[in-house]
């Protein structure tokens, strides 16, 4: 049965020790989506704020950079690609980050930081407009590389 990698034999957290672990290529996707209602949608263009969309986009970017300040256990990490997707759908905007670099531990939480602030700041530059806004289905898509191998969600 495997364990939980950050704790200690005690029970304790701790960072996990990864300088004995090979450089490998390393990649996730993450998800999220910001359920709006369709007449609040129709004014996004227009937002006197700026584009939702493109703060959406650069705040998920910059969030991954600092996901190591934010999880409190997660490594520092030169990451060597961030892109986040936020785009319009029916029932609201879609959000897909993409992270990746080269080093000895997975990019899933920079990815799945990436999104969720994307879908925040959807939301905050929105909220004036609609506070039943809902930030939903936040989860890894997929990830490659490393010790435990690729995942890939089904049906997704």
């Amino acid at each position: 049965m495997k364990k939980l990698s950050h704790y200690d034999a005690a029970g304790d957290a701790r960072m996990v020790d990864v300088s004995e672990k090979p450089l490998t290529k390393r990649t996730a996707r993450a998800h999220a989506f910001v359920r709006i209602r369709p007449s609040v949608l129709k004014k996004l263009p227009g937002n006197p704020k700026g584009n939702p969309l493109e703060v959406a986009r650069f705040a998920g970017i910059a969030a991954a950079k600092k996901t190591s300040e934010l999880i409190p256990l997660c490594h520092p990490l030169l990451l060597s690609h961030i892109d986040v997707e936020a785009r319009i759908e029916t029932k609201g905007v879609r959000i897909v980050s993409t992270v990746s670099n080269t080093g000895p531990t997975g990019v899933e939480m920079e990815a799945l930081t990436a999104a969720s602030v994307a879908a925040l700041t959807v939301y905050d530059m929105t909220k004036a407009l609609d506070k039943s806004i809902e930030i939903q289905d936040l989860y890894l898509l997929d990830k490659t590389g490393g010790k435990s191998g690729d995942f890939h969600r089904s049906g997704k």
